[in-house]
Formats: structure tokens, C-alpha cells, sequence
């Protein structure tokens, strides 16, 4: 059995790689904050050719600040304990309409999108309206992850929420405990 450093950099890179593959296949959200800006964004996204795809713009999720060429910082949770469970420094590419990788991206991340408007005419709408993204992992001297269950950063990472119009906090009406006991006791 070869023990050389440059055996177990191979080793760690391949379990590197198997950890980032398998958590972003099972996973079905994904934070990623692209540079310059302050807040990671959820993405829905789909596993393709080595890389993550996400589709967005044009009426699908808002892709802020990511940009072909570019790099964003992507954080995947547990998909059972939806902990925080890896992270990594990812290459921002956008694949052209129709080309091969765009036609295989767009069958990956077609069974992923739920409850889409236009199931049978899905492709072509993205052609027309939306980006393609490919987030291919990029990692430092041969590194792949930035975080990894046993190096995890220090303190909660919580965020505030975005700020939005929608949200509201009032206090729980008097009446509705009552409410609900009575439809329980039924």
C-alpha cells in the first residue's frame, strides 16, 4: 500500500469529491452565495455531468449576482438532519441554449422543478427566458470542500431572513387554543 503524501492528498480528494457528489444529489436545496454579495440564496437545483445545474430568471428562482465566469461559495444541508453539512468554492459557467450540456441539464433539472406551469413546453421556455447555470467545484490547492462534518466553522452562521412584504408577525388570537382543543376532542 502506497503512504506517500501525495497517495493520501488522492485519497482525500476522492472522498472530498464522493462527499460533495452524494450530499448535493440528495439534498434538494442548496445555499449559495455568489461574490460580492452579503446573503447566501436557497436554489432548488439538479446533480449533471460533475457539477451542480441550477436554472433561474425569467420567471423561475432569482440567480442575484451570479454570473458566467464568476465564483459563488455553495453550502449544502443534510438532507435528514438539515444541518449544515458541506461546503465549497464553486466556477460559474452558463451553458449556452441547445448546446449538448444544456439539453442534458434541462432533462436533469425538469424532474426536479415542481408544479411548473408549462410541463410539455418547459425546454423551450427556459431557452427563451431563463439562464442555465453550472456550478462546477473549484477548490483550492487540490482541495475540494471548505467545510466538512469535523471542520465546520465556529459560532451558529444564522442569518436574518430577507426582508419581504409578506411577512408579518402578530400575536396568536385568544380564542384559537380553545378552538383547536374543541376540534381535537371531536
Amino acid at each position: 500500500m502506497d503512504r506517500t503524501p501525495a497517495a493520501a492528498a488522492t485519497a482525500a480528494d476522492f472522498l472530498d469529491r464522493a462527499l460533495l457528489e452524494e450530499a448535493a444529489k440528495k439534498s434538494g436545496l442548496l445555499w449559495v452565495r455568489a461574490d460580492g454579495q452579503q446573503q447566501s440564496r436557497a436554489l432548488w437545483h439538479a446533480w449533471y455531468d460533475g457539477a451542480v445545474v441550477v436554472v433561474g430568471d425569467g420567471g423561475e428562482q432569482p440567480l442575484h449576482g451570479l454570473t458566467a465566469g464568476g465564483a459563488a461559495e455553495v453550502t449544502v444541508r443534510s438532507k435528514d438532519k438539515w444541518g449544515r453539512l458541506t461546503g465549497w468554492t464553486a466556477r460559474v459557467a452558463e451553458l449556452a441554449p441547445g448546446s449538448e450540456g444544456w439539453l442534458g441539464a434541462v432533462e436533469e433539472l425538469k424532474g426536479k422543478r415542481l408544479n411548473a406551469p408549462d410541463t410539455d413546453t418547459i425546454a423551450d421556455r427556459w431557452a427563451r427566458e431563463c439562464r442555465v447555470l453550472r456550478l462546477e467545484p473549484a477548490g483550492a490547492e487540490g482541495r475540494q470542500l471548505t467545510e466538512q462534518p469535523g471542520s465546520m466553522p465556529e459560532g451558529s452562521l444564522a442569518a436574518a431572513p430577507m426582508p419581504s412584504p409578506v411577512t408579518t408577525r402578530l400575536p396568536m388570537p385568544a380564542g384559537l387554543p380553545k378552538l383547536l382543543l374543541r376540534r381535537r376532542g371531536r
